[in-house]
């Protein structure tokens, strides 16, 4: 299969603004990118800390809205969550957003989810830092059930519900993709274990390598349920979207499924639709 491309973000920078998402969005869409993907941060530290990777007053819009407003304005480029941090959400409300979304778009969501590393934001929204992992393995298992189930019920460590109904579940049902991000050990058993695909952020092919190489030691040491398929491998090379062909093919090589390019931030609408042009003339379809 050929190589994916997808792009990010399309909720922040120029595509906050709903002229700018709206005109990228269909860009991508018309040039032949795959899907569309928007990351999170809820709140930013003030004065910027590390590893804070925005300044508290760039720009971000919520994840799941910037993508409903891309689905649209679009008809079948796909729509991903680079990623939503699971730990600060609550469960039953987020697998409603991601219904709905699923419902509104006929089926384009990909789920990509984190734990989240940065403190002051987990502090500001009163969620668990130290727990997070523990928490977001929960937090998935009730949004699954809830998605799946015909008679609903979690009962797990941190959120436990029965006798309760949330229409319409996603039309994706099972298949809905589950991307799971992050380069820990525990990152890497989540998606052996519970994703249908990984998600590396700012990995260049040597990076993508070793990591690759943690989730195949991941694959040997836990279990993968036989209906989750082979693991889909996405990455998003860096900062400024500088990928030709030769890297991109290098890329492929590997065994990486999907590119999630990132341009650079600071790019006006006009340079952006450039970019986004000339990577469906000299990448897409050729790698």
């Amino acid at each position: 299969m050929p190589l994916r491309f997808g792009l990010f973000s399309i909720n922040a920078y120029v595509c906050s603004y709903p002229e700018g998402a709206a005109r990228i969005a269909r860009a991508a869409e018309a040039t032949g990118f795959e899907s569309l993907w928007a990351g999170e941060h809820v709140v930013l530290p003030d004065p910027q800390v590390p590893p804070s990777p925005m300044a508290p007053h760039e720009r971000i819009l919520d994840p799941l809205i910037a993508l409903t407003y891309a689905a649209a304005v679009t008809t079948n480029v796909r729509l991903g969550t680079g990623i939503i941090i699971l730990p600060q959400r609550n469960p039953l409300v987020l697998a409603k957003e991601i219904a709905s979304l699923d419902t509104l778009s006929q089926g384009r969501v990909i789920f990509g989810l984190g734990v989240g590393y940065l403190e002051p934001e987990f502090q500001a929204l009163g969620a668990p830092f130290k727990q997070r992992g523990a928490v977001a393995d929960d937090y998935l298992a009730a949004m699954q059930a809830i998605w799946t189930q015909q008679k609903p019920s979690h009962h797990g460590p941190f959120v436990s519900f029965e006798g309760v109904q949330a229409h319409p579940q996603p039309p994706q049902g099972t298949r809905l993709p589950i991307v799971v991000g992050g380069r820990t050990e525990a990152a890497f058993r989540r998606a052996v274990q519970r994703g249908h695909g990984w998600y590396g952020f700012g990995l260049g092919p040597d990076a993508t390598a070793t990591a690759l190489e943690g989730l195949r030691a991941a694959a040997q040491r836990y279990p993968r349920p036989e209906h989750l398929g082979r693991l889909e491998i996405s990455i998003t090379p860096g900062r400024g979207g500088s990928v030709d062909r030769a890297t991109a093919e290098k890329y492929a090589s590997l065994g990486v499924d999907r590119l999630v390019l990132m341009p650079s931030l600071t790019l006006a609408a006009d340079e952006l639709q450039r970019y986004v042009e000339n990577v469906g003339a000299d990448l897409i379809g050729r790698v």
